[in-house]
């Protein structure tokens, strides 16, 4: 009987399979290619259910499925036949929704695959060993332009920048009539308001204790830095988070010597160094340290089903692909409350949110 899965959901276990028809992945480049120079060969790939942990072992024709009351081969050639179904139905619907392929919901049986999201408790997709079973395991998460990704930074209210409202005191009607401009996340003219009616919103902090703190490992001024790459996105409709560091280098916020803009490249290293830090696992609601978690790295699924490596192992251009390819998005100014001029403490401020994804395309 066939069954629906989101476009996120088959990304990743297309991935999986893919991996294990063809018993290696390429090293991406930056610019989302592959690189010829980089070839590591797929021995094992682990992956957890929710009934115990599945060891996926490559040999030349088959797969040696080994679990807890599972010992078993599968050809190779079926994850290709199995991965390629997988791909043409995502690539033909229209909906997020995708209805299973004919023979793919067996293949799952046999292959004793019942979660398409692995069961994990450290946000891994899955692990995986290269060159041989005996080595050590590198965990994985899986983003495909093939679906919705799970952004890099999606930490709702707790992703909050507060600027505080100064320049003029305005009534509590004149406050109602700006929260009531435009449309819910109509975000653009209530700052444009603000400014138009003489107020100026000032930099004051980052809303939660914790964010705060995980920022400050990065910079000590990493709130306002990024406090002014979401200003910017919204008022300049700036998104690509390599275009909003080059307008930060010229506005200079943090008025900081040209020669460490310049010949240092300041913004651009710290921005890069929080892009790997979230693809690391670093979230704003949680105590962050600077150590390293289970992800070391991304397997990313190109819009023409290429699965390219990105790993911890070769950090710049890890770096380098999360600049290239990130954006900030909007999120709902309902669900994560920012967008209006709100009282605190007998001063009025406005949040900004800050959501980090990556490209489509």
């Amino acid at each position: 009987m066939a069954f629906e899965a989101t476009k996120r959901e088959w990304g990743e276990l297309y991935a999986f399979f893919r991996l294990l028809a063809d018993g290696y992945v390429y090293g991406g480049t930056p610019d989302v290619k592959k690189d010829e120079a980089l070839r590591f060969p797929v021995a094992m790939v682990r992956r957890e259910e929710h009934d115990g942990t599945r060891q996926y072992i490559l040999e030349k024709e088959s797969i040696h499925l080994k679990g807890e009351n599972i010992d078993k081969r599968i050809p190779r050639e079926d994850f290709a036949t199995v991965a390629e179904l997988i791909y043409a139905a995502i690539r033909q619907s229209r909906e997020d929704d995708v209805t299973s392929p004919d023979g793919v919901e067996e293949f799952l049986d046999e292959v004793a695959i019942f979660d398409l999201e692995a069961r994990t408790d450290d946000r891994t997709d899955f692990s995986v060993a290269f060159y041989s079973v005996d080595a050590p395991l590198t965990g994985f998460c899986v983003r495909s332009r093939l679906g919705l990704m799970i952004p890099l930074l999606d930490g709702g209210r707790t992703a909050n920048f507060k600027f505080e409202q100064t320049g003029v005191k305005f009534a509590t009607p004149t406050i109602n009539k700006i929260n009531a401009e435009g449309e819910e996340d109509d975000v653009v003219s209530r700052m444009l308001m603000i400014e138009r009616l003489g107020g100026v919103l000032k930099y004051s902090d980052v809303a939660d204790k914790i964010f705060r703190s995980n920022l400050s490992m990065i910079d000590l001024h990493m709130g306002r830095l990024l406090a002014e790459m979401t200003r910017l996105m919204w008022l300049d409709g700036i998104t690509k988070v390599s275009d909003l560091t080059e307008e930060l280098q010229k506005l200079n916020p943090l008025k900081i010597k040209d020669e460490l803009i310049t010949k240092h490249r300041f913004y651009e290293y710290k921005v890069k160094e929080l892009l790997l830090a979230l693809a690391m696992g670093m979230r704003p609601a949680k105590l962050y340290n600077g150590t390293d978690s289970a992800i070391a790295g991304f397997l990313f699924v190109t819009g023409d089903g290429e699965v390219l490596c990105y790993q911890r192992a070769f950090r710049q251009t890890f770096a380098d692909f999360l600049y290239q390819n990130s954006r900030l998005e909007k999120g709902s100014t309902e669900k994560d409350k920012y967008g209006y001029l709100e009282r605190e403490n007998g001063v009025y401020y406005f949040k900004l949110n800050l959501k980090i994804g990556l490209l489509k395309r």
